[in-house]
């Protein structure tokens, strides 16, 4: 079920869900943490591609049903906690990220997630396009303080845009498929 306070947009598609993931780097060995798992539309597509996925879900009814779902699906490599992502201690192993997160959270988890102690090694970020273009190094577009500091680590760049029909309810802005992969120094 949809909060509206979320700023919630859900995939509706687990086969676009698997078209997103095949646009990443994620292996078969990884940890990957899904901030805003939602019903597991995501959740489920990234059980049969890695390791272990951490599902962090704020809202108690939609985690509720995510656990629901990953029961009637024998889902077992994936841990569900219901906590705030801003508030969530990171793993201290080598991690990513891919996630469709609430779109007005979006500066605040790509900070909590460059400046921790331990950043994930690479992130997949659902985001608003006039925000992911601001975290890009181009001279094409403006970019802004936080991509400034997210580009001294990560080489950026748009994967794949979305439509709004690919959501529900679809959002009101162009979306898409944000990748920030760790520079090997």
């Amino acid at each position: 079920m949809r909060n509206p306070a979320l700023s919630q947009h859900f995939l509706k598609s687990p086969r676009l869900a698997l078209i997103l993931i095949g646009h990443s780097n994620l292996k078969k060995r990884d940890l990957v943490v899904e901030i805003g798992a939602g019903s597991g539309v995501i959740t489920s597509a990234l059980s049969h591609r890695v390791r272990q996925v951490i599902a962090v879900e704020p809202d108690h009814a939609t985690a509720e049903k995510l656990c629901e779902n990953l029961k009637k699906r024998e889902i077992e490599n994936v841990t569900v906690i219901e906590k705030d992502f801003l508030e969530l201690e990171l793993p201290s192993e080598p991690y990513k990220v891919f996630s469709n997160p609430p779109f007005h959270l979006s500066s605040a988890i790509i900070h909590k997630l460059i400046e921790s102690n331990n950043p994930p090694e690479a992130f997949y970020l659902i985001l608003q396009k006039q925000f992911a273009l601001k975290l890009l190094n181009t001279d094409r577009h403006y970019t802004s303080q936080l991509g400034l500091k997210l580009i001294q680590v990560y080489n950026t760049r748009i994967r794949l845009p979305l439509k709004p029909t690919d959501f529900t309810p679809p959002p009101a802005v162009p979306t898409v498929l944000f990748e920030a992969k760790k520079i090997n120094l």
